[in-house]
């Protein structure tokens, strides 16, 4: 019976967090856009791209082996304000794929980023091209670009997995200023390990919106951070009544309070 009360519990809170997400995302459509400060790390994708116009060489930019999903329409999303950036010095930008469907996308990101600055014929056609779905020959054909292009900067967005280091190892030996982000944690410390400026965990996704301006990823991120000082909270107040609980001796009440809200999410 409690455990069933404790699941009706968690559901009922899963449920109020996610309408507030959604009423923030609505907010914002609405034009009451939130406000997210600059992530340090954005101030990294300009100087590396001014960096990479001065030496005259390319940008190379990796999206990782996964396919096609919200990890990389976030990068592309990334990818295509980086490529305005370098399409209005009038540099170029190479973009190899992974995944035959992700290559469509993609080249129409980067051309559509190129359009809008008036440079669309700075865009060769085997810029943006697929190479291979298969993990570790896509990991030796990047660093043959990375290699033979002699790339100044690199920028590494998306899911990545063991292929990480390969990426980042190659571009750090050809002297490409590396900028990388990703959700995937156990891939960060060979970024932070090989590139010049990493975007960790929950702010690639915040770098996203900032960037695209996009309203409804500008509301989830802003509704995201109402639920977790929510749970942060929940959290101090059931740590607060089991120590007072502890103190006090008191088991029935008090301590059954605190035990619903530590065990909240359990099973």
């Amino acid at each position: 019976m409690q455990h069933a009360n404790d699941n009706w519990l968690t559901s009922g809170l899963v449920i109020a967090l996610s309408l507030i997400i959604i009423a923030r995302i609505m907010l914002a459509q609405r034009g009451m856009v939130p406000t997210i400060r600059r992530i340090a790390g954005l101030n990294a994708i300009d100087e590396a791209v001014g960096r990479a116009t001065e030496m005259g060489r390319p940008v190379v930019m990796i999206p990782g082996v996964a396919g096609l999903g919200v990890e990389t329409l976030q990068a592309l999303s990334i990818f295509g304000y980086i490529a305005r950036s370098v399409a209005k010095f009038g540099n170029r930008t190479i973009l190899p794929t992974a995944d035959p469907v992700l290559t469509g996308i993609a080249e129409e990101t980067i051309r559509d980023a190129y359009s809008e600055v008036g440079r669309p014929e700075l865009l060769e056609p085997d810029d943006v091209h697929y190479l291979t779905s298969s993990q570790f020959a896509y990991a030796s054909g990047v660093a043959g670009i990375l290699v033979r292009e002699r790339a100044a900067a690199s920028f590494l967005f998306g899911l990545f997995y063991a292929e990480s280091l390969i990426f980042a190892e190659v571009g750090q030996q050809v002297g490409a200023v590396q900028v990388a982000g990703t959700p995937s944690t156990t891939q960060i410390p060979f970024f932070i390990a090989a590139c010049d400026y990493v975007i960790i965990g929950d702010e690639f996704y915040a770098a996203s919106a900032y960037l695209s301006r996009n309203a409804t990823l500008l509301g989830s991120i802003a509704g995201q951070d109402y639920c977790k000082l929510i749970l942060l909270v929940i959290v101090l107040f059931g740590c607060l009544c089991a120590s007072l609980a502890a103190a006090l001796g008191a088991d029935a009440g008090l301590g059954h309070t605190a035990s619903k809200f530590l065990t909240l999410f359990d099973g």
